[in-house]
């Protein structure tokens, strides 16, 4: 969870001339599956898409992201662009000390995902929906760590094994002080 301050403020209204004083709002984001869902559902389209999102988009995704009750919808545009960042941040934030080799092909780079997608992922790998709350990242991260550990293992080929062996047999060599 993510909790950020938008500071009081004081601005002109110049429909009733007279200034007009905001207070300080604290906010509670959750970038979570529950989130996006929210999301796509307004907007009908992917959220994990290549698109650029808009501004009203953006604003919006905060919205669903807001754990808080009953906010003033102008409080959304009250945020600061150091807020911005820091939501961005928290976005971004991989939230997990996971990581896979680059070398490895990703099945999925062309693949739309949607929320329903992340769902169905959740359900034929028997991740219980309470992971919906999670980080979307931890969320997506899981998901692939159950995908490569139902991987059937690749066997190492004939070349790869006998390099294998025969550094297996130098290291036992050189412990045990034989020629062979």
């Amino acid at each position: 969870m993510l909790r950020i301050t938008i500071p009081e403020s004081e601005e002109w209204d110049e429909t009733n001339e007279k200034f007009v004083y905001a207070k300080e709002q604290t906010l509670d984001l959750e970038h979570s599956l529950l989130s996006v869902k929210k999301w796509e559902s307004r907007w009908h389209v992917p959220f994990l898409g290549e698109k650029e999102k808009t501004a009203d988009q953006v604003i919006d995704y905060i919205k669903c992201m807001s754990l808080n009750k009953k906010i003033d919808p102008n409080v959304y545009l009250r945020l600061t662009v150091d807020n911005i960042n820091e939501i961005n941040s928290y976005i971004n934030d991989p939230m997990t000390a996971t990581w896979f080799a680059e070398n490895e092909k990703k099945s999925r780079s062309k693949e739309v995902v949607t929320a329903e997608k992340i769902y169905y992922w959740m359900v034929a790998l028997n991740i219980p929906f309470e992971c919906q709350k999670w980080h979307l990242n931890s969320l997506l991260t899981l998901i692939r760590v159950c995908e490569e550990e139902n991987k059937p293992k690749k066997k190492m080929s004939r070349k790869a094994l006998m390099a294998r062996n025969s550094e297996l047999n130098a290291a036992r060599r050189k412990m045990l002080r034989t020629k062979g």
